[in-house]
């Protein structure tokens, strides 16, 4: 007698649905062009370099290479599930077959409302560098003033929305090729600023010589340190999944969306270490002048470096990257948002509205538009309400992406339980790596949840002595556990597994 595995490729889960998504429309380039829009390196890199180096200094390109361990050993269990069941729900599928309809909703609910407020800090951040590349173009300051009235801000950030919204409506063909030039455009740019850093830092009163201790993240740093660089360096990589959200409409569905994520994660991590470095030697980490621990340039580092190292012109190129990067990722974003709310409305664990497609662009419409409302309406109402509300619920955002990719990666791990041990490749990509990725991410979360509770956490606002960072992530867990209860009594059908199966592969027994 033998026992041979479950074979994922030969036998995908037979009660997942066709949805009515274009086939065949992403191929792997495609889709690590749509991963690396949705990261946006450029505007994650001018957010992040400076607060990454507050906390940790010198080793922040170790710290970008500790956040991509996670990332990339998670990656693989995304990989291996979709293998088995390619369903634009992901994360949202592939936990309810492993785990249950209730972990199922609440992870679909996590990515959904993560991917909602980072379209309103996208939007929010390409408003700013859309003013400050006109200031910078005409050398009129005060228009770049426009983004901090919030009457101006907010209505240019809508109409940012309504255009990120149209075209992610008008389909995934539509979505690419605007991807490939703006993606193609921060790329290069990028590249010319850390050729030109180089060239310039033997002659910068920062410059730093190079050191390989610079990428050792086990040397020189507190704990403490480390993990506030961690939560950081994770929030930069994230976004790569969407490659997996398109999993529908991909070649190969099976095959092509997981080696797109592994090769955009692997894109990501080389371009932020080529970035960090050549910043690092050019500016140092000093705390004043260029220094990139200088508080007060510490949020925009491009702003501060894009003129003394590329020179005035050159400079506005970098702005309009930033802008690029943003308003690519506000477009990208929407995908996995929508097919999210698609699958959920297909296996009616939503109102089934969200499942409509649009007859001619085969795209998810009304979920399109309905996560376009909500990021708009999230966006203005708490820009009016207090800018320290809106600032504190994006920092509540590294809670929700380690809780739904912890909860993937787990899903993999007991998904595919009964065939761990069955051959090698089974024991590190079905076991090792998702374990170890969903474990670190774990380890984050908790310290997360544990460290935002003190009130000087985030933007240090709390109400009856506990941080408002804390009180905003467990509010709106807490408001996807009401809303899943509450549908659960209008329709009970997807609780009852009738719409979607709690189930595993099953060992195949030969005699």
């Amino acid at each position: 007698m033998t026992i041979e595995a479950h074979d994922p490729h030969h036998a995908p889960e037979q009660d997942l649905k066709d949805k009515g998504l274009s086939h065949g429309q992403v191929g792997l380039w495609s889709g690590v062009t749509l991963g690396i829009s949705s990261v946006a390196p450029a505007y994650t890199l001018t957010a992040t370099l400076g607060l990454v180096v507050l906390a940790v200094g010198l080793k922040m390109p170790a710290i970008f290479i500790a956040g991509f361990i996670p990332m990339l050993l998670t990656a693989y269990a995304y990989r291996e599930l979709n293998r088995v069941a390619p369903d634009c729900g992901t994360s949202f599928t592939w936990a309810t077959k492993a785990f249950g309809t209730y972990v199922g909703w609440m992870c679909g609910w996590g990515l959904v409302i993560a991917t909602v407020i980072v379209l309103s800090n996208l939007a929010g951040v390409a408003v700013t560098f859309f003013y400050l590349f006109i200031a910078r173009l005409f050398n009129n300051e005060a228009i770049a003033d426009l983004a901090t009235n919030k009457v101006v801000n907010v209505a240019t950030c809508l109409a940012f929305v309504a255009i990120a919204t149209y075209i992610a409506y008008r389909g995934i063909t539509t979505t690419i090729h605007v991807q490939v030039v703006l993606v193609g455009f921060q790329m290069i740019v990028l590249a010319l600023f850390v050729i030109m850093a180089f060239i310039g830092a033997p002659s910068s009163p920062g410059f730093t010589p190079f050191s390989l201790d610079w990428l050792n993240p086990f040397t020189g740093l507190e704990l403490s340190a480390f993990v506030a660089g961690l939560t950081g360096s994770i929030f930069a990589f994230w976004g790569w999944d969407v490659c997996l959200t398109v999993n529908e409409e991909s070649k190969d569905a099976d095959k092509t969306p997981g080696r797109a994520a592994l090769v955009a994660v692997v894109a990501i991590l080389m371009t932020y270490l080529l970035v960090a470095i050549a910043a690092i030697v050019y500016a140092g980490v000093g705390s004043e002048g260029l220094g990139l621990a200088n508080e007060e340039t510490s949020d925009n580092v491009f702003g501060a470096l894009a003129e003394p190292v590329m020179g005035s012109w050159p400079a506005l190129l970098l702005f309009l990257a930033v802008l690029a990067s943003s308003a690519a990722s506000l477009q990208t974003t929407f995908i996995p948002a929508s097919r999210t709310l698609l699958a959920m409305g297909a296996y009616r664990a939503i109102p089934t509205r969200f499942a409509h497609m649009h007859s001619r662009f085969h795209t998810p419409s009304f979920a399109t538009i309905a996560a376009g409302v909500g990021t708009a309406v999230f966006y203005a109402v708490l820009t009016f309400l207090s800018e320290s509300v809106l600032y504190d619920t994006i920092a509540s955002l590294g809670i929700m992406i380690c809780f739904y990719y912890g909860l993937t990666a787990f899903a993999c791990v007991w998904y595919f339980r009964r065939e761990l041990f069955t051959n090698a490749s089974s024991i590190v990509f079905k076991l090792l790596c998702p374990l170890v990725g969903g474990a670190i991410l774990a380890w984050v979360f908790y310290i997360s949840v544990r460290d935002s509770f003190d009130p000087g956490y985030g933007s240090g606002a709390s109400i009856g002595g506990v941080g408002l960072v804390f009180i905003l992530a467990v509010g709106i867990l807490g408001l996807g556990a009401v809303l899943m209860l509450v549908w659960r009594m209008i329709d009970p059908a997807f609780f009852r597994g009738e719409t979607l199966k709690h189930d595993t592969p099953s060992l195949i027994v030969e005699d």
